[in-house]
Order: C-alpha cells, then sequence, then structure tokens
C-alpha cells in the first residue's frame, strides 16, 4: 500500500499539483510562505518517487521467503530509484556546469570592458537594462548606459536594491534547484509551471526589499522604463517575468499574516506526508 501512495504522490506533486497552484495568483501576496510552499512541494515529490521505489525494495514480506515475482518487482523498483536519483545527479551537474560557465565568460567580459559606478558595472549599451550576475568568486550588479541615462536616481537606487537583495537572498540557487528538477524528468512528468512561477515569487520578493530601501513609486517608474531590456543567459534581470502583475503587487501593502500562516501549515504539512510514509515502516522494521 505504500508504494502505490508515494507513487501516486509523486505524479501529482510533480504535476497536476503545481499546475493548480500557479492558478492561484493570491499567493503571490505572501511571497515568503509561497516560496516555501513551492519547494516543499518540489521535495515532497522528489521524496515521495525515492520512496516509492525504496519500500518495493525493502519491503518485509520480500526480504523472508519471497517468489521469484517478488523479487523481480523488487528488482525493477530498485532500478527505476536508482534513474530517479541518476536523473537527478545528470541534471544538477548538467545545469550547474553550464550556468557557471556563462557566468564565468560573462564576469571576465565585464571585468574588461565595464566601468564602476555607483557599486555597479556600467556596460556601454543604449538599451537600459539592470540585472545581477550571481557567483561564488564574485558576484556583479550590472547596469547598462542607456538605463543610467533613462532612469532619475532614486529609480538608479531601486534598481540596484533590486539586485543586490537578488544576490544577498541567494534566489539564484532557489531557481536553479527547479530547474534541475524540471530537466530530470519527462515533460509529462515535470510540470513547467513550478519553474515560472518560483520565478516570478523570486522577483517579488526581490521587488519588496528594493521597495523597503526606496519606496513603490521609484521601483514601479524604473521596472516600467527597463520593460524593453533583457538580460543575458544564467543572469537575474531587473525587468524579469510577470512585469505586469508585479508592479500592481507593489501596492499591496497588507502583511496578510493569516494567509502566510495557512500557507506555511500547508507547505509543512505536504512535506510531512511523504515523509510519514517513508520513515514510520522504516522505524518500524527496525523494531
Amino acid at each position: 500500500m505504500t508504494p502505490l501512495v508515494l507513487g501516486c504522490l509523486a505524479v501529482l506533486l510533480a504535476g497536476p499539483v503545481p499546475s493548480l497552484m500557479s492558478r492561484w495568483p493570491a499567493l503571490r501576496r505572501t511571497p515568503v510562505a509561497a516560496m516555501l510552499l513551492w519547494q516543499s512541494v518540489a521535495m515532497a515529490a522528489v521524496l515521495s518517487a525515492i520512496g516509492a521505489g525504496l519500500s518495493l525494495t525493502t519491503a518485509k514480506a520480500w526480504r523472508n521467503n519471497g517468489t521469484i515475482l517478488e523479487y523481480a518487482v523488487a528488482t525493477i523498483a530498485l532500478g527505476l530509484t536508482l534513474l530517479v536519483v541518476g536523473r537527478l545527479l545528470l541534471s544538477g551537474h548538467r545545469v550547474g556546469t553550464n550556468l557557471r560557465a556563462l557566468r564565468r565568460r560573462h564576469r571576465a567580459q565585464l571585468d574588461l570592458l565595464a566601468r564602476t559606478e555607483r557599486g555597479a558595472r556600467v556596460v556601454e549599451h543604449d538599451v537600459p537594462v539592470a540585472y545581477c550576475l550571481p557567483g561564488v568568486a564574485g558576484s556583479r550588479v550590472v547596469v547598462s548606459a542607456g538605463a543610467l541615462e533613462r532612469l532619475r536616481s532614486d529609480e538608479v537606487d531601486a534598481v540596484l536594491a533590486h539586485e543586490r537583495a537578488h544576490l544577498k537572498a541567494r534566489h539564484d540557487l532557489v531557481l536553479e534547484g527547479f530547474s534541475v528538477l524540471h530537466r530530470a524528468f519527462p515533460h509529462w512528468v515535470s510540470s513547467e509551471a513550478a519553474l515560472i512561477e518560483v520565478q516570478l515569487l523570486a522577483e517579488v520578493l526581490a521587488d519588496r526589499a528594493a521597495v523597503r530601501r526606496t519606496g513603490r513609486l521609484p521601483l514601479a517608474r524604473a521596472l516600467v522604463a527597463l520593460a524593453e531590456g533583457r538580460a543575458p543567459l544564467a543572469a537575474m534581470g531587473a525587468a524579469g517575468p510577470a512585469l505586469a502583475d508585479r508592479v500592481r503587487l507593489l501596492g499591496d501593502v497588507e502583511p496578510h499574516r493569516g494567509q502566510s500562516a495557512l500557507v506555511v501549515l500547508l507547505a509543512l504539512g505536504v512535506l510531512a506526508v511523504p515523509t510519514t510514509f517513508v520513515v514510520v515502516p522504516w522505524l518500524q522494521s527496525l523494531t
């Protein structure tokens, strides 16, 4: 029974549940709690997928006088579990290697060609653009000369605060994790909705950090002015996804404590279900 439940949970949490969550825009009003919920759903999906295979492989009935069929099923389950883990590791290696290579090359170009102003690297480009380039060896906040010409001083401050919030919170690591999950599995299993929504939540979190420093109006004006610019690959741009939705959310100043508490409890519950199904039978087998 446990393998069946975990298998169903894995499929639901990998596809249908993220699709339904992405149609709940009210979640964006509490971005911290919403980000926690999305991470819990992703972790629970992986735990369920791996737990389903392990529970079949280590079933007590098949360790004692099991039939050939039972041993065959256990072997197949173990193989599928190893396949899931292997795809996750391979996807993690490919995504991480590609991102770091792109950022390393771009960082070298910036250090060679860009000038420093207001603590950011300024590139000679007419299109207004602003983005950050995360990296363990040294992060960079980048703005174009076109952005500095078009934006007022307080708007530039808002944009820089937005990008530095990304770097401080390491939103790039969260997005990298969801990219790994999305690419590790077939499209009919994984949901692109999760990756898109988490990208939006990361921007909303950075927007709110910038608002606390500079106010809503300078950031809103800056985001509209930067709408035509596009950040390069492996970077995080201020004019990111769902710009209209982000500008509307800037006007939502309510704390929404009740919703935050409910979403956090839901996140804990989502993660607790597969954990219980995996850990409890294992503890019982030990005793």
